[in-house]
């Protein structure tokens, strides 16, 4: 009989603007979770019976200053548990399951439908890790390694990139133009750092053949 093949988590990046979103806890870990679903856009309610001042002052987030409720899960699109009463936790997560909402328990990979990565960002630049959620501290090692190696120099090379691909689509009616894997060399980047930002562009120009770049 043969091994049974490996399942792979699916990765994805949910755009949660204007999506209800749902943290049950209300400590230091909740507080994270939920800052970071508000940056999403996400409008945000936490349901714990005491809250840090992170919580409870954020103007942005609502909190309901008592127990989770059986079944509100379904009320939100997602939802993440940071409390450390497992049986809250399995609760949450037989809800969303019930109702077809994703729900993450925070170092409970038992009750998540989906994992968190590790995350590194410079501007539009997100750069996840995932072990799958069986080494959260490797995750946590190869994000600090990626930090040193992307810099704010990479979201502006970004920026300057999503710039010539809208003058691609004006003059060719496509972004799928040759000459984007010549564009993009370490001299580009160097550039870039330098603050030489009009050559820079010009670069990328050439490399796609646009209008507007120096022969």
């Amino acid at each position: 009989m043969s091994a049974p093949a490996l399942v792979a988590p699916y990765p994805v990046v949910l755009d949660l603007r204007g999506r209800r979103a749902l943290v049950v806890g209300a400590g230091p870990v909740g507080a994270h979770k939920a800052r970071g679903l508000v940056r999403a856009g996400a409008h945000v309610t936490v349901v714990a019976p005491e809250a840090v001042p992170e919580i409870a002052e954020d103007p942005d987030i609502r909190w309901h200053a008592r127990p989770y409720r059986r079944g509100e899960v379904a009320s939100y699109r997602i939802a993440i548990t940071a409390t450390d009463a497992a049986a809250v936790n399995a609760q949450v997560a037989r809800d969303g399951e019930a109702a077809n909402v994703l729900v993450n328990s925070a170092d409970d990979p038992a009750n998540c439908s989906f994992i968190l990565p590790a995350v590194v960002a410079r501007g539009d630049l997100q750069i996840s890790i995932s072990t799958n959620g069986r080494s959260p501290a490797m995750a946590k090692w190869i994000r600090r390694q990626l930090e040193a190696a992307f810099t704010e120099t990479h979201a502006r090379v970004l920026d300057l990139l999503s710039e010539v691909r809208d003058e691609a689509r004006d003059q060719r009616g496509t972004t799928e133009v040759p000459g984007w894997d010549e564009a993009l060399h370490d001299g580009l980047f160097t550039m870039v750092a330098g603050g030489h930002l009009d050559a820079a562009r010009d670069e990328v120009r050439r490399a796609l053949g646009l209008e507007g770049a120096p022969r």
